[in-house]
């Protein structure tokens, strides 16, 4: 009888801790595997390739580490990224994003860069049940109160991007004479977003400010002289350009080509992918243009891994031949990785839903060289923001940021109208 209450006690103990700790007591994974894409070639590989070689150099550096704590296995894991190229074809992107999730088995989910590479994993993720840890697709329909499956990572959801020009151009505009707007954007979820934003809150300001030319033209539209011709006859005080980094290559080729001066010119990749279009539009035919001012250029305050002055350092160590442009997508897919990091540290399992609730308990309390990491209730991300600035030339004709508004980030004055 009393080996047999011994045994039982015995028993209990271990049940209770069985129940206490289900999680420590499995197996831990000898690695924990991310599946991602990332395009090398095609229209999206200037956007896609970066944002792949940051979220690379972070799962390199943690390796190097012993991999990443684990808090469902109370350890040390290494990472192994599963990827491959989508080659900027959302097809191929289907097609290698369901074998991530059905043949490999990844434990966790990442998005290709940009939206249009996001789009068919947001469905895909959706469909089975797997979390995504969307890099940098914005648009604006990915995000809805029915879809607990996917977080924004690395920078503002679209609705949001453009409110930094809308209040320059409402706020400040009229008293710099800027009274007259065109908008042009290529047709995709993140700059047809982003348009529609700019749109809505230059409509609500009331400010006098008319929109005298509103376009949307293909994504993969190349030559943009007629285009321009017909901006140029609308009398603009301000062209907003809204698309792609090839997109904005081949607008600003043909800005120069015709030898338009706009009294002001705003391109996003003149701030994004900096690098990128100074080799292939040149110093001076960014200079003077607005933009967005990237993390890449905003020493911004962190909590948790590399300031951006480290991070630039050991990007070039890990990428000397400059083959790989550093801007803001080079940060965001670090950020990626750091996110999924604090993540695998809070989350008590796998489970996707689990890691849902670790990724979204990190909001506003995670600081990175990204900003401010912050989600609404649907995994939009309304942290990470933007300023605009203003490119300009050094004594060297070296290309430097002037942050424009808000004011309080502000560095310096607008140069209006462009020389």
């Amino acid at each position: 009888m009393l080996k047999r209450a011994i045994a039982a006690l015995g028993l209990g103990l271990a049940m209770g801790l069985s129940l206490a700790s289900p999680v420590l007591a499995a197996d831990a994974p000898s690695e924990i595997k991310i599946g991602t894409l990332y395009a090398s070639s095609g229209r999206y590989a200037s956007i896609s390739m970066p944002v792949h070689a940051g979220l690379k150099l972070w799962a390199e550096q943690k390796n190097a580490e012993g991999g990443v704590y684990v808090k469902a296995f109370d350890k040390k894991i290494p990472i192994k990224l599963v990827a491959y190229d989508d080659q900027s074809n959302t097809a191929t992107a289907s097609t290698l994003y369901n074998q991530l999730i059905t043949q490999d088995k990844v434990d966790l989910f990442v998005a290709d860069s940009g939206s249009v590479l996001t789009a068919p994993a947001v469905t895909i993720a959706r469909d089975h049940k797997m979390f995504l840890f969307d890099q940098t697709g914005t648009g604006a329909s990915f995000f809805s109160k029915d879809n607990p499956y996917i977080a924004l990572m690395s920078d503002p959801v679209s609705t949001i991007w453009p409110k930094p020009i809308a209040d320059f151009l409402t706020k400040d505009g009229p008293a710099l004479g800027i009274k007259r707007v065109a908008i042009l954007y290529s047709t995709n979820e993140f700059t047809g977003t982003q348009a529609n934003a700019l749109r809505k809150f230059i409509k609500e300001a009331n400010a006098p400010i008319e929109i005298v030319y509103d376009q949307g033209i293909p994504t993969e539209t190349t030559n943009y002289t007629v285009i321009l011709n017909n901006i140029r006859a609308a009398k603009p005080d301000a062209v907003i350009h809204l698309g792609y980094a090839p997109n904005d290559i081949a607008f600003l080729r043909n800005v120069q080509d015709l030898g338009i001066k706009f009294p002001m010119l705003f391109s996003i990749y003149a701030g994004l992918e900096t690098e990128l279009l100074e080799k292939n539009v040149g110093a001076k035919g960014l200079e003077h243009v607005f933009t967005y001012v990237p993390p890449s250029e905003m020493a911004y305050p962190v909590n948790f891994g590399m300031n951006i002055a480290d991070y630039r350092k050991a990007w070039d160590k890990k990428y000397p031949d400059g083959k790989i442009e550093f801007g803001f997508n080079s940060v965001a897919g670090y950020t990626t990785g750091l996110v999924i990091e604090k993540t695998l540290a809070e989350a008590t399992s796998l489970d996707q839903m689990e890691l849902r609730r670790a990724v979204f308990s990190l909001s506003g309390k995670l600081k990175t060289l990204d900003g401010t990491f912050a989600l609404d209730e649907m995994g939009g991300q309304v942290g990470e923001l933007t300023p605009l600035g203003q490119i300009a030339l050094n004594d060297h004709g070296h290309i430097k940021f002037v942050a424009i508004y808000p004011h309080d980030v502000a560095t310096g004055k607008p140069v209006y109208p462009r020389p």
